[in-house]
């Protein structure tokens, strides 16, 4: 019994010197991960600033009557292009027309009692100096005669303002451009003159048209500073360049010119109201369109990167850096437009930087990784 206990001892011990010398298999950290990496493209560029806006007609007019009185016939058709001066509206003028000739007759009969009191006149003088007239009578002739040439004066006027009021009883077209549909129709009563006169259509110009938006304070700015260098005349002084495109298209096809700067920065919205000019010979640009504007922005030396080179913290934009030891950082930069596919960088970045391009989801700042060679290629413009 006591032979067996000690063999199963020495059983035990030499599985426990078995186990001692098998050695576990040393375990090997992984390799750093790769990344593509490549310094910013240093390249002069003419710059393009975006904004968005609205097409505006030059001019918009109101059309509404200068008298009063019922619509007799209407003469256009809505949505046409009208001339200036073309008849749109007829508002019955028989009540005109006997103003005209009441105001006439009233002409008429003061020139009679005119020419009585200028006879009246003539014929006084001599008997002033035969001592025949008073020189009080003839005084009273005299005041009598201007009375009536004022008097005439003033059927004129009243003839003049008829005739006018007559002439008003054609609505005529007061700009070219295209018309609203009619608000009024025909055997309708309405109100004319200077105050609650009635809404008969809206005309607006076509040709040439203007865009309007708002640019931000920063940009402003930044076109004065570039101004005041001399390497970008302001839009109040010259009429830098501009293209849109419409919703629907890729590109930027409709070229224009700035012509107009706000002076004074929306204090509510921190922006400042621009506005450029259009030719527009096929009519298709329309006032309310949206549309998407390039504005000159001026010609420098500039840092592109990739869009996808650019990641996001919160709401700071960063780019990913690698040092020569393969060491991930981080710089936080200012964005600027789009370059021929690249994305300008204002600030924040030196031109000797190594930036990730490549394999954003596996740098992470303070880690080490792999840098492997890559190119920044610009697109064709």
């Amino acid at each position: 019994m006591n032979r067996v206990i000690f063999l199963a001892f020495l059983l035990v011990i030499a599985n426990l010197l078995i186990g001692c010398d098998s050695k576990p298999a040393a375990s090997s950290a992984p390799p750093p991960p790769p990344v593509t990496v490549a310094r910013p493209l240093q390249k002069q560029i003419t710059e393009w600033d975006e904004y968005t806006g609205r097409f505006a007609a030059v001019a918009s007019v109101e059309v509404r009557a200068r008298v009063s009185g019922f619509i007799d016939s209407v003469h256009f058709k809505d949505g046409q292009v009208v001339k200036q001066g073309d008849l749109l509206f007829v508002i019955d003028p028989r009540p005109y027309k006997l103003a005209v000739e009441q105001s006439t007759a009233d002409v008429e009969r003061a020139k009679a009692k005119l020419d009585l009191a200028t006879l009246d006149v003539e014929r006084a003088g001599p008997l002033v100096r035969s001592q025949t007239l008073t020189e009080r009578e003839f005084d009273t002739r005299r005041s009598t005669q201007r009375d009536t040439a004022a008097q005439v004066a003033s059927a004129e006027a009243t003839l003049n303002q008829a005739k006018l009021n007559l002439e008003w009883t054609e609505v005529r077209a007061p700009i070219a451009g295209r018309i609203s549909d009619t608000r009024v129709d025909a055997g309708n009563l309405i109100s004319g003159g200077q105050v609650g006169a009635t809404l008969l259509t809206v005309i607006v110009t076509i040709d040439p048209i203007r865009f309007v938006f708002d640019g931000s304070e920063a940009d402003y700015l930044r076109y004065m500073r570039l101004s005041a260098a001399g390497a970008r005349p302001s839009s109040r002084d010259a009429q830098n360049p501009v293209s849109v495109r419409l919703a629907d298209e890729p590109d930027y096809k409709h070229q224009g010119r700035m012509d107009f700067v706000d002076n004074v920065v929306n204090p509510k919205t921190g922006t400042i109201r621009g506005r450029a000019v259009f030719e527009n010979k096929d009519g298709l640009l329309t006032p309310g369109f949206f549309g998407r504007l390039r504005l000159f922005g001026g010609e420098h030396e500039a840092l592109l990167v990739p869009d996808g080179a650019i990641a996001s913290d919160q709401s700071r934009k960063i780019v990913f850096t690698v040092a020569d030891d393969g060491t991930v950082g981080t710089k936080l930069v200012e964005l600027g437009p789009m370059v021929e596919g690249l994305r300008v960088i204002r600030s924040g970045l030196a031109s000797n930087d190594r930036i990730v391009i490549d394999g954003l989801q596996r740098a992470r700042p303070g880690q080490k990784v792999t840098p492997e060679d890559g190119k920044i290629v610009p697109l064709a413009p």
